[in-house]
């Protein structure tokens, strides 16, 4: 039973929904020879090639996303490489979202393969958000023959953290009066934001499980992680009021590449950079939409990787402002003194309309 008291929002009955390995998924879906075996989408080992996903089979043997492919493979032997694709996870994407939108309007996609839902006023159909969470995995199974892990919560943060618990294709419902039950035993990394580094830092202090951080008071985490500390307090009590946002503002736009072959001399990299800044500058003219800070990321050969930013005064969507911005920031690096991997361009501030014409030294 729900009840009205709730931790995060009154009553509110929040779902998140996370597809299960999903890009692997899908090829194995459309490809059943593929099925059982471990599957992992991205470069080649032979190459530079990096791994983009990873099928619950080849996870067995250690194999996790971002990994370098050359190291998967010494991992697991028999590793199948799949080529990703891109447009074709993007369609079943927006089949898995049109289900989805069956239950509730308030759906907020936060990936290509993970959203919310508000069900608080939308529940007279399926009686209960378990119910409807239900539904959701059936249909997504039959209709899209595909696995989708659904965890019900009162809010973001229990939701996010319960569809994660039972993987895969679990369903995870955590009521506002069991959610400290529900917390407490789960190790500290299970919180949202907790990565290694946070996680040794508390482990020196006794902090192993959730439970544990709830007992350390809200002043001494603010002492040692800052404003971070504050919200390691709330979290480990399940507290979270951000709301369901149906139409979620796009923050940035950018395009980045890892070559093959370390760039060596700066002529080449800046010819790079044109590219990426005509691919970033085409997609903001698509959406209509112009920004005011151009970033650039350099990772070097030996994975040290650095951005670099420009703010200009005016909003703008010209490839050739942009350029002209990179080719700067570039210069200031290291970049042509040492190899560089990877090169991205992104544009931030963003703001609606073209504005294609501004002066390169115009800062704010």
């Amino acid at each position: 039973m729900w009840h009205k008291q709730s931790v995060g929002g009154e009553g509110r009955r929040i779902l998140h929904c996370d597809m299960d390995c999903f890009y692997a998924a899908v090829h194995m879906r459309d490809d059943p020879s593929l099925r059982g075996k471990p599957v992992v989408i991205g470069g080649s080992p032979e190459g530079r090639g990096v791994i983009a996903a990873a099928s619950y089979e080849a996870r067995e043997f250690g194999v996790r996303s971002a990994m370098p492919s050359a190291q998967a493979i010494r991992r697991c032997r028999d590793l199948v490489f799949i080529r990703p694709d891109f447009p074709r996870y993007r369609a079943e994407s927006e089949r898995v979202f049109e289900i989805l939108r069956r239950f509730t309007p308030v759906v907020q996609p936060v990936s290509i393969d993970e959203g919310y839902l508000d069900l608080t006023d939308h529940l007279a159909e399926w009686g209960s958000a378990t119910r409807a969470a239900q539904e959701i995995r059936r249909l997504v199974r039959e209709e899209r023959g595909l696995t989708v892990s659904v965890g019900v919560g009162p809010n973001r943060l229990v939701a996010k953290i319960a569809s994660d618990f039972d993987k895969p294709d679990g369903l995870t419902v955590v009521p506002p009066g069991r959610v400290q039950r529900f917390l407490d035993p789960l190790p500290v990394r299970r919180l949202p934001g907790v990565g290694p580094a946070t996680e040794k830092r508390l482990g020196k202090l006794g902090v192993v499980r959730i439970g544990d951080l709830r007992r350390v008071s809200e002043h001494e985490l603010s002492t040692r992680f800052g404003r971070w500390g504050a919200a390691l307090f709330h979290r480990a009590r399940g507290l979270d009021e951000r709301p369901v946002r149906v139409n979620r503002t796009r923050k940035s736009i950018s395009k980045e590449r890892t070559y093959a072959v370390d760039l060596r001399e700066l002529d080449e990299m800046e010819a790079e950079l044109g590219k990426l800044a005509d691919g970033v500058a085409a997609a903001m003219r698509k959406r209509e939409i112009s920004g005011r800070t151009l970033t650039v990321k350099i990772r070097y050969s030996d994975f040290t990787t650095l951005t670099r930013s420009h703010t200009f005064r005016a909003p703008t969507c010209s490839a050739g402002t942009m350029l002209d911005a990179a080719r700067e920031l570039l210069r200031k690096s290291d970049a042509g003194r040492r190899p560089v991997r990877l090169l991205g361009v992104g544009c931030s501030n963003l703001v609606p309309g073209r504005i294609e014409q501004l002066a390169l030294f115009d800062s704010a």
